[in-house]
């Protein structure tokens, strides 16, 4: 579960600051979706940057697994982040010279839990279970120039999952693709957010897709609001 309470977010401009996030308060419960949307500039990469622990609120606390990461250490935050969250960029930034098989047992490797060379092995067999959950098993020794632009956000999906985190931050997933392949990786995220159990906050301008969401949410001048 993440639970973001009375966060706002202010940054300066010139002698005065402004508000990009205002007050706003969002619990998203395991197994859930909820959709955050809104016109550009309305705060919404704000509100993702504090829920993923990038960037620390002005006021009020985010709580990941009861864990308050606004009064964490960068390093602490740092671990949280490796081990409790997934973040899905809206391009995704795969490594180049790595295979989609790779690039998750390179995160697999970065989780303490796993050490030396039979957690390198455990590593390759939750990389290559992921690759199939987001179709693309007969795809796993091929480099990110060898892909498709939706075969490159699965791999980066399924990247955000190597290390079972309980929270998914996910930022227009679908705005790189076209209208099927957009709906096919919200399908994805969907189904992958029943299956692990996570808690899932997805940014988003298409609103074909937010029917299919568990709940929305309107941003607009840094303020949420239910739709």
């Amino acid at each position: 579960m993440i639970q973001l309470d009375h966060i706002t977010l202010t940054y300066p401009d010139g002698g005065n600051r402004i508000t990009a996030v205002d007050n706003v308060t969002l619990t998203v419960a395991p197994g859930t979706v909820v959709g955050i949307t809104g016109p550009s500039g309305s705060g919404k990469s704000s509100l993702l940057a504090v829920a993923s622990t990038l960037v620390t609120p002005d006021t009020g606390s985010v709580l990941i697994g009861g864990v308050d990461a606004t009064a964490l250490t960068l390093a602490e935050k740092a671990d949280l982040r490796r081990d409790r969250l997934g973040i899905i960029f809206q391009q995704p930034i795969l490594l180049p010279a790595l295979t989609a098989a790779e690039q998750l047992v390179v995160m697999g490797e970065l989780d303490g839990r796993r050490g030396g060379a039979r957690g390198r092995g455990r590593a390759r067999i939750r990389a290559l279970e992921l690759l199939t959950a987001v179709g693309l098993a007969d795809q796993a020794g091929k480099r990110p120039a060898q892909l498709s632009g939706g075969q490159r956000q699965r791999v980066e999906i399924a990247r955000a999952l190597m290390n079972e985190p309980s929270v998914l931050v996910v930022d227009e997933p679908t705005s790189a693709l076209d209208q099927e392949r957009g709906s096919e990786i919200l399908a994805l995220i969907l189904r992958l957010t029943a299956e692990h159990d996570t808690a899932t906050v997805l940014v988003t301008h298409d609103q074909r897709l937010l029917p299919l969401m568990s709940a929305v949410h309107t941003m607009v001048d840094g303020t949420l609001t239910p739709s």
